[in-house]
């Protein structure tokens, strides 16, 4: 799409909140709802990325150039309406969290035991959850009162939080890693060495993929961003 504005503008809205003008009119979602925010941290930072989309008026733009936008709409036009769909997607996580299932070489188990164990045991006492460890890729049936208690922990988050979890728990493969991030007890860029503990383990002994580098660098992305909204959401 064209650049098709000069101006863009956080502002405080007169029945609580804050919106974004494009040139004095609202920036709108597709269903024609003004995008709206309680951050005004948020606001302002959504405002600025609409001010650098494009380059002047007439400038080539996408989606892709306004990121926090994007985060913002999904919370607002699909999470918000009804909350259970995206809470149910995220819990469902628990029940296979990447950091129960152990390898079977002993030198990585023992890395991800030191690494990943941790965040299991922050899990069990801070969220109610203790989850079942396993070695190998069979299933492992978790306890059904720390799937609940997962649940709940998901649940507590606001919509726009649960758009953020929305891109950081999928990329992560991890529930608990998600949730630890959303916590403060792990930062992005953490989460992330935990996550791809296999894979950087294996490199190491084998050489790098370049596939799998690259993959590595969009969830990385993906969870810089997803850092970054929480941090304004909550601002």
């Amino acid at each position: 799409m064209k650049r098709f504005w000069d101006h863009a503008v956080a502002v405080p809205r007169p029945e609580g909140g804050h919106a974004v003008l494009l040139d004095g009119r609202p920036l709108r979602l597709p269903g024609g709802q003004p995008l709206t925010t309680r951050s005004a941290p948020l606001a302002a930072a959504i405002a600025a990325e609409w001010q650098a989309a494009g380059g002047a008026r007439g400038g080539e733009m996408t989606m892709e150039a306004v990121p926090l936008t994007r985060l913002l709409g999904t919370a607002q036009d699909r999470v918000a309406p009804d909350p259970s769909a995206m809470v149910e997607g995220l819990a469902q996580y628990g029940g296979t969290d990447l950091l129960c299932y152990r390898a079977e070489d002993p030198a990585l188990a023992a890395l991800q035991a030191r690494d990943w164990q941790p965040l299991l045991d922050w899990a069990a006492d801070a969220l109610g959850a203790p989850l079942t460890v396993t070695a190998g890729v069979m299933p492992v049936a978790q306890p059904a009162a720390s799937l609940a208690a997962l649940r709940a922990a998901v649940a507590q988050h606001a919509p726009e939080e649960l758009a953020a979890l929305g891109v950081a728990v999928p990329g992560l493969g991890s529930l608990v890693l998600g949730l630890a991030m959303s916590a403060g007890r792990i930062d992005a860029t953490a989460a992330q060495a935990l996550a791809a503990l296999d894979e950087t383990f294996q490199e190491a002994r084998w050489g790098e993929d370049p596939e799998a580098t690259a993959r590595r660098a969009r969830i990385a992305a993906d969870l810089a961003l997803a850092e970054r909204f929480l941090a304004l959401v909550r601002s």
